[in-house]
């Protein structure tokens, strides 16, 4: 039948998960079935979640869907940017040098360091006493 291909791909930064389809369109963006630029209310959110796109001139070529859960929302729109790159990666592998390049294939490894036992958290101590 008329079964149009999509291109998908997971994206992932601190505890956001995220789960992209690109499907050949006219741009629509909606992220968990709502439009991206509600979904997204700061500017550089936006802008980080355009930046593939943007690099590969793919802007009103593809529509995106994405399903985004866990951490905050400049952790999401990260998630999101490499659920996009990788999935523009799989649809032409031409584009992989320029994502690369830019630093949109990168998984950024930082996350939330672990609180130590006898500790106040990862880091700080309880305050000391001499007597």
């Amino acid at each position: 039948m008329g079964e149009t291909v999509k291109y998908s791909a997971v994206g992932r930064r601190k505890e956001s998960v995220a789960r992209v389809w690109l499907i050949p369109g006219k741009g629509d963006f909606r992220v968990n079935k709502r439009p991206y630029d509600k979904y997204f209310l700061r500017e550089t959110d936006r802008i980080i979640v355009k930046q593939p796109l943007g690099a590969t001139n793919n802007m009103n070529k593809y529509d995106v869907i994405a399903n985004i859960s866990g951490g905050g929302l400049t952790g999401q729109a990260g998630a999101l940017r490499l659920g996009i790159s990788r999935a523009l990666v799989s649809i032409d592998p031409a584009f992989k040098d320029l994502l690369r390049k830019q630093g949109y294939l990168t998984r950024d490894p930082r996350a939330k360091e672990r609180k130590k036992y006898g500790q106040k958290g990862a880091r700080k101590r309880f305050q000391w006493t001499k007597r």
